[in-house]
């Protein structure tokens, strides 16, 4: 995709990851382990950046102050869509975005809304994506399941998309 424009590298992004519920969201602590768990991207803006919902007093907002490279990944394993975000996270306290990014769901679990103070933003200035896609083949790679089991084969490693987005 790297003869598209900034914008048409976003759309992809966007329409990859808008119906993925849950991402894994991984940082590395202070001890340099990789600690991911799952997180809600409440939005991917106009410049592909993630945006989610955390507090004050998780492991999260305390591994991007020392190190604020992050991976985000989805899966969509039904409709065979994985996306992998790499970018640097930052901590967020606006009230105003808060309270325009609020929605029910959020409500579950800050229950104080959106003007606790605990209540507060990371976004993911994304640098690059990598992307599998096989919805549109499912047939295809249900055949060259079964062909390789008849075969005594591998199956054709890539019988789907995969893509490089530079953002």
């Amino acid at each position: 995709m790297s003869a598209f424009t900034h914008s048409d590298q976003v759309a992809e992004l966007r329409s990859k990851v808008k119906s993925i519920r849950f991402a894994m969201f991984t940082t590395v602590n202070e001890q340099g382990r990789l600690i991911s768990r799952p997180m809600t991207n409440q939005e991917t803006d106009n410049d592909g950046n993630l945006w989610f919902y955390t507090s004050t007093d998780t492991e999260l907002w305390e591994d991007i102050v020392s190190r604020p490279e992050v991976n985000v990944s989805f899966a969509e394993p039904e409709d065979h869509v994985y996306v992998s975000v790499s970018g640097r996270a930052e901590r967020i306290v606006d009230r105003a975005r808060i309270k325009a990014m609020w929605n029910p769901a959020v409500q579950a679990w800050y229950p104080h809304g959106p003007d606790d103070p605990h209540v507060v933003l990371v976004r993911v200035v994304s640098s690059s994506a990598e992307y599998w896609d096989s919805s549109a083949g499912k047939v295809v790679s249900l055949f060259e399941m079964a062909k390789a089991v008849l075969t005594g084969t591998t199956p054709d490693a890539d019988p789907g998309e995969h893509g490089k987005i530079k953002l």
